[in-house]
């Protein structure tokens, strides 16, 4: 099947969306469409006519912006009313809805000076025909097509219904405010898509790609894994890579949110978005475009705006039935007064507003505009928010839910600690206590054998250690390699079966000398942690690895405290050393010598204790505990392509020091979905009741109704500007 995007002009409101992608559906040949009102972007696929497409695109009010027209919209111009003014005259109804806005002027003042009233009618309804027109056939083919009722059809009733009632002026004036307010509302929605859519121009296009140490300019697509470019002083970086050559200092704030540059080497990862420094850089490509880290993080932040959060599903669904049920209450207010009650249906002659009047203002405040778009607009200005300080949430759902949670629950190598554990002890049974010992040397290089193709932080520590000593090449790696269940690994060496684990492990099944069980509970008393080692026949002794908090770990845990939190550790490390890391650290809770299955019976207590639960982890290791965590909260995933796909929300810059920042902009994201929906449903039914007292003229519909959309999409875009 084809398939074809489009970027859509003149979206006014997530119901207009919704509207347009229904009438796309049932084009011939279309098996399935889908619109995103945030970035603007229609994915059709089918075997469909693009004169078709762009036909019922057009129809139904609404444009397709050419490739050459991407990049120059006049909503990002920095000056808002010049960008605002541009915006009108790009649109073809704003364009009329100007020239009509002088026809009406020109009538009044014509009926100031005493022309002819069917002159002064004219001229009002010609306005009225030249601004609604597009409005009309726009609510008209929704209408026949979807069988729904959307705002340009209330408004078209509207306007028919001043005229019934002779109110031409005023039906004119309905429509040009209509027309203007719509203009205002779709130029704002454009700046905010505007802030969404810079994110991908964060990648370059070109890259200087050297080759036998000839430089060339190619297009990023051409790259593959292997190929090395070159990055000067003040570019960006067009891919990821590794560096191979120079060092510099890079601002990696597009991905992880970091406000200070990071010094970078030879051997370092580097990303796609980060702007290179000083030096000039050779790198190797790790990544192609499509699975480069800024690529990944634009398809979240784009994907993320299609989850939505309980109030938005509630909402849509809520105006599902709300608009037919107002268009219905609209028509008992003009027809049951009059009936019933001999009340007036059209206009009196003292000025009092017949009970049609007063039916037509309430159909144009009961459009749904204001309510449908007060919490996407709030949810996806936190999503963009978010991204900007290197916090990726998966979607609405997501946001609305962290600051609900009541309990965190944290594993600790790498996310409470550094994570990048060292050897600082190593005994042998047949050590002699020498600097340079033999039986230490074997022992370590036995280890290293066993856990040579791990990327546990304890075996990056064993590695380390073995590389100080010059022994990763004695013995060759291990093999048949059997993991016990979070407690150690088996593996034959040389046809000899080895095992290196936990003390847990080694009681179960093997017999451990005095001495080792004596330097093991000593080690552990110091908060180390402590593995055994044996070759097959004999336990030969331990090697300790001490950890140690991150810096911010304590502000943190504090943080959450202070919320009122509840912070708990889950670790499969052993008892003395996870406590001994949590006092330092001041959380609420540890949990010690867990085993995977055990986190998961964790988590599951602890909801059963406090309500909502969050798993924070590295998205790998404590995939269970995610999984079954209300929220998984990942750290580092501008690093790990199964942290960014195992949780709800990654933290890019592996820095705990973003969860609060998370948990704050969630909170004041949820006060803005709030603050939106009591002032939408507040001032429709505010106007609703003045319009059926009689004292409320149409265009103080409109301008209430266009008006409140503004307002709350306005509101709901603080979130951009949150600090926290």
């Amino acid at each position: 099947m084809a398939e074809t995007k489009l970027r859509i002009t003149g979206l006014d409101c997530m119901d207009c969306a919704r509207g347009l992608e229904a009438s796309v559906a049932k084009l011939p040949g279309v098996e399935e469409v889908s619109l995103q009102f945030f970035d603007g972007v229609m994915r059709v696929i089918g075997d469909v006519k693009d004169k078709d497409l762009h036909k019922m695109i057009t129809t139904m009010g609404y444009g397709v912006a050419d490739a050459d027209q991407d990049g120059q919209n006049p909503a990002d111009q920095p000056n808002a009313v010049l960008g605002f003014w541009r915006y009108l005259l790009a649109q073809v109804e704003s364009k009329l809805a100007l020239i009509a806005g002088v026809v009406v002027l020109l009538s009044l003042a014509l009926g100031w000076i005493g022309a002819p009233e069917w002159a002064v009618i004219s001229l009002q309804i010609g306005a009225l025909i030249m601004a609604g027109w597009p409005i009309a056939r726009s609510g008209l083919v929704n209408l026949w097509v979807n069988h729904t009722f959307n705002i340009n059809f209330l408004m078209t009733m509207a306007g028919i219904g001043a005229v019934v009632i002779g109110e031409y002026a005023e039906a004119a004036s309905l429509i040009l405010l209509f027309d203007l307010a719509e203009a205002l509302e779709g130029f704002t929605n454009e700046r905010a898509r505007g802030t969404i859519s810079r994110l991908t121009s964060l990648t370059p296009t070109h890259a200087v790609k050297l080759e036998d140490g000839v430089e060339s300019l190619v297009p990023v697509e051409m790259l593959v894994i292997g190929d090395r470019f070159i990055v000067r002083p003040g570019e960006r970086l067009p891919l990821d890579g590794v560096i191979v050559e120079g060092e510099s200092d890079l601002n990696q704030a597009p991905i992880t949110g970091e406000s200070l540059p990071v010094w970078k080497n030879v051997g370092d990862e580097v990303f796609s978005g980060t702007v290179n420094g000083s030096g000039r850089l050779i790198v190797e490509v790790s990544r192609l475009v499509a699975d480069s880290t800024l690529h990944r993080i634009i398809e979240m932040v784009t994907e993320a705006q299609s989850r939505q959060s309980r109030s938005q599903k509630f909402i849509e669904k809520f105006a599902k039935y709300y608009t037919p049920a107002m268009v219905v209450l609209a028509i008992l207010m003009a027809s049951l007064p009059p009936l019933f009650f001999g009340e007036p249906f059209l206009n009196m002659v003292d000025g009092t507003r017949g009970w049609l009047h007063r039916s037509l203002v309430l159909l144009v405040i009961s459009c749904p505009c204001a309510l449908v778009i007060s919490t996407p607009v709030t949810m996806v200005a936190s999503l963009t928010r978010a991204a900007r300080e290197g916090v990726l949430f998966k979607g609405g759902l997501f946001v609305e839910m962290l600051s609900k949670i009541s309990a965190f629950a944290f594993d600790k190598t790498g996310t409470l600690t550094k994570g990048e554990p060292k050897v600082v002890d190593c005994r042998d049974l047949g050590c002699q206590g020498e600097d340079a010992c033999e039986a230490c040397d074997d022992m370590v290089a036995l280890a290293h054998a066993l856990e040579r193709h791990s990327t546990h932080p304890l075996a990056q520590a064993i590695a380390e250690e073995a590389e100080w000593r010059g022994v990763q090449e004695a013995y060759p790696a291990a093999q048949n390699l059997v993991t016990r269940g979070g407690l150690g690994i088996e593996g034959t060496i040389d046809g000899q079966r080895m095992t290196i684990g936990s003390l847990r492990l080694f009681e179960e099944e093997h017999h451990i000398p005095p001495a080792v069980r004596q330097w093991v509970h000593q080690a552990e008393s110091e908060g180390k942690t402590a593995m055994l080692i044996c070759d097959g026949e004999k336990v030969r002794g331990f090697m300790a690895v001490a950890d140690t908090p991150r810096q911010d770990s304590h502000r943190v845990i504090t943080e959450l405290r202070q919320m009122k939190k509840h912070t708990v550790m889950l670790t499969g490390d052993n008892a003395t050393v996870a406590g001994e890391i949590g006092t330092r650290i001041g959380l609420d809770e540890v949990r010690a010598s867990l085993l995977p299955g055990d986190k998961r019976d964790a988590i599951r207590s602890l909801r059963e204790e406090y309500g909502m639960v969050a798993m924070v982890g590295d998205g790998i290791n404590d995939a269970p505990a995610l999984a079954l965590a209300d929220l998984g909260i990942a750290m580092g995933g501008s690093g790990s392509a199964q942290a960014m796909e195992t949780a709800d929300v990654v933290l890019m810059a592996d820095d705990i020091r973003k969860l609060p920042f998370a948990i704050k902009l969630s909170a004041f994201a949820t006060r803005l979905v709030r603050q939106n929906i009591i002032f939408s449903l507040a001032s429709k039914l505010l106007v609703a009741v003045i319009a059926f007292l009689g004292y409320a003229p149409l265009w103080l519909a409109v301008m209430a109704d266009m008006g409140v959309s503004l307002l709350v999409t306005l509101n709901g875009l603080r979130a951009m500007r949150f600090r926290g």
